[in-house]
């Protein structure tokens, strides 16, 4: 929602957090029916951050499609609790399912030296593999084990 969107006595004020009009409409997330959970994972050399039911482009894996895979995990949030410490994050699990296959944008290169008549063209096209992330798992209760014995 944009300034000119909103009708206002305050013409003058156009940004956000200066206009009395547009005062709480922007910067926080009320109203949202379900809790924040997200995770930062380790793919392909990079973090990322994932939630549930996000396609994200990793590099290129092998597997077909529909196949399911576990990312490990770096960090985990949980509403207000941040998990970050590596005994406790090797409990959750996020799993992925392989949508399907990508690729980057064409990386075009041109090699020139003067006056020696030496021109190369390459080009560089990286391959990824987009995956759907269906699912943050915590870790299972040790108290269910304990009761069986």
């Amino acid at each position: 929602m944009g300034p000119q969107d909103v009708s206002c006595k305050f013409r003058r004020a156009r940004r956000w957090h200066t206009n009395p009009c547009l005062a709480g409409t922007r910067g926080h997330a009320r109203g949202r029916e379900s809790s924040r959970v997200y995770a930062i994972v380790r793919a392909g050399g990079r973090q990322e951050k994932v939630s549930v039911d996000d396609v994200l482009n990793v590099d290129k894996l092998s597997g077909a499609v529909g196949s399911s895979i576990v990312l490990p995990a770096v960090l985990v949030v949980d509403d207000d609790n941040v998990i970050s410490d590596p005994a406790k994050v090797s409990g959750y699990q996020i799993t992925a399912e392989i949508v399907g296959d990508a690729a980057g944008p064409k990386i075009n290169m041109i090699h020139y030296r003067n006056k020696t008549g030496y021109r190369r063209r390459l080009g560089h096209r990286q391959k990824y593999t987009q995956v759907r992330i269906t699912g943050i798992d915590g870790p299972k209760k040790a108290s269910t084990a304990k009761a069986k014995s």
